[in-house]
């Protein structure tokens, strides 16, 4: 291992949390210190690259493929590096954030992976982000057990043999962390997530035969992934760890990186694992960058955009093609459903849904497919066994069948379906319940029998940014208009201040999640990230 260099690092305004000193070492606070120096003024400029690029589309209306990486498209030649036995089956992932509780869960669950999420299901409170890292060291030492304080039911580790391999998600690249600065200026939560994690538990990993596995997040182009690439080589020559150890499965989850696929695994092919269909964040990213496309591109209710609208079909069998053409495992979109304890109707419809969809993913070529439950973790697996067998995957599925032009990405018009009021109306009630539980520091949130994350808050308050901007006409004759959203928001908190009672309500962060809700859906100024404003309002 180097030599830890000075660090300048500090932290700052944080309440003392136990145990931080075991994550906040001087050497992996060096580590952070030199990953900031050298990686954040290009993760700067490629941030200032996103903002030209969404000019460039509010200008034409349109995306297609690179001209200028098409050599790398046309090259049969390359491939990315085998996967490593302990992620060469992925047939159900499970995601979820690190509490401690999550932790034991999750690894327990059946599930081939665990996506550690310090990202779209975690607020990123400072107790959070270092917690969530003791957490991890402790699991991976199997100093970890749990017991709920309500229920005094226990939690411990399975055997080893049993338990998920962890692939860890940092934060995307256009979260600071404020508790942690150099020369004044806050580090990228992406690398203090990454630093942290890589520092304490590569080698430990090694040690266990599996590694240091990440998901990276909010990918808009080929060129965030070499730089993704460079900290990988960077951080394994730092720890004195063999190059190729690390994996990276990007999650395809922007309409810009959906035209670069094969160039993102490309910059990434010694470290590339696979590629994930990130169903909200990319409706989310459809909206961002067309808002003001016109008609064409208003989407309508999100529940009403499944897997099976074209220009999502589109998506995913492209990915499917551009996985298996170079080696990578596909990896499948989230079952967000949550498991009701007094409905079994609802469970049973929804589980039905649960495997209608993993049934289709399976029958595509998906390698594997996300749940947010571990109750859904049979089912998954179910459909995943049923086409794959003994095979750890079917990446020998190239699905040459598969052409998709560029126009078919974003090809929303050819949707048969309009945006409703009772969606304007959803749209408002996720967005307010979600964010009052961000702002208390959960990140992953049961709304309405559904596993909602910062991806689903997003989706909402940009479907209602964009209908009211695109004067959209709801069905019962209502016109989307701030006045409308106004509305309905008093209305939701009215119904919600008596559903939970005054007391609750008081407690909460209700009438501050209304007011944030708005002001992200009705400023002119749109807000490329709600989580960008809200963690201004975060506290811890």
């Amino acid at each position: 291992m180097s030599a830890p260099a000075p660090s300048s690092l500090v932290v700052v305004e944080a309440e003392p949390l136990p145990r931080q000193e075991e994550v906040l070492t001087d050497a992996a606070l060096a580590f952070v210190a030199e990953l900031h120096r050298r990686f954040t003024p290009r993760r700067d400029e490629l941030l200032a690259r996103r903002a030209e690029r969404r000019a460039e589309i509010a200008r034409t209306s349109t995306l297609d493929f690179l001209p200028e990486t098409a050599a790398v498209r046309a090259d049969d030649s390359w491939k990315v590096a085998p996967a490593p036995a302990a992620l060469n089956d992925r047939r159900v992932e499970i995601t979820g954030p690190t509490d401690r509780k999550m932790t034991i869960n999750a690894l327990n669950s059946g599930a081939k992976v665990w996506l550690a999420d310090f990202e779209d299901a975690s607020a990123p409170t400072w107790e959070n982000v270092v917690l969530g890292q003791v957490n991890l060291i402790d699991a991976y030492t199997r100093n970890i057990d749990f017991t709920d304080p309500k229920s005094g039911k226990s939690y411990a580790l399975k055997p080893a043999e049993e338990l998920a391999t962890v692939v860890m998600r940092p934060r995307g690249w256009h979260l600071e962390e404020r508790h942690l600065t150099v020369d004044g200026r806050p580090v990228p939560g992406a690398l203090v997530d990454f630093g942290l994690y890589f520092f304490h538990n590569a080698r430990r990993l090694i040690d266990l035969g599996k590694g240091p596995y990440f998901y990276l997040p909010k990918t808009e182009s080929h060129l965030e992934a070499r730089l993704w690439n460079e900290i990988f080589v960077f951080a394994q020559d730092y720890v004195g760890i063999p190059q190729g150890t690390v994996r990276a499965t990007v999650l395809i989850e922007t309409i810009t990186a959906a035209y670069e696929m094969e160039e993102i695994l490309y910059e990434l092919r010694d470290h590339a694992a696979g590629l994930n269909a990130g169903r909200w964040d990319y409706l989310f990213s459809i909206v961002k960058n067309f808002r003001d496309g016109g008609p064409k591109f208003v989407l309508p209710d999100r529940n009403a955009v499944t897997m099976t609208a074209p220009f999502m079909r589109a998506y995913t069998e492209l990915l499917v093609r551009t996985c298996h053409k170079r080696g990578a495992h596909a990896i499948g979109g989230m079952a967000a459903f949550i498991p009701s304890r007094r409905d079994a109707e609802v469970n049973k419809v929804a589980f039905e849904k649960v495997k209608a969809d993993k049934d289709r993913e399976a029958g595509d070529g998906f390698d594997g497919s996300w749940v947010a439950h571990p109750d859904l973790v049979p089912i998954a697996m179910a459909s995943f066994d049923a086409v794959l067998g003994d095979k750890p995957n079917q990446k020998d599925r190239l699905r040459e069948d598969v052409h998709v032009a560029g126009p078919e990405l974003i090809d929303i018009a050819s949707l048969d379906a309009r945006p409703t009021y009772e969606g304007l109306r959803n749209a408002v009630q996720v967005g307010i319940r979600y964010i009052e539980a961000w702002l208390r520091g959960l990140g992953a949130v049961a709304i309405f029998n559904l596993m909602e994350d910062a991806a689903t808050a997003e989706i909402s308050r940009s479907q209602i940014w964009q209908w009211i901007n695109a004067g959209v006409e709801f069905e019962n004759g209502a016109k989307a208009t701030p006045e409308l959203a106004r509305e309905v928001a008093a209305e939701e908190l009215a119904a919600i201040r008596a559903e939970i009672g005054e007391e609750a309500f008081a407690a909460g962060k209700w009438q501050q999640a209304h007011d944030l809700l708005l002001h992200v859906s009705l400023d002119a100024d749109y807000a490329d990230f709600l989580t960008l404003p809200a963690y201004d309002q975060l506290v811890g």
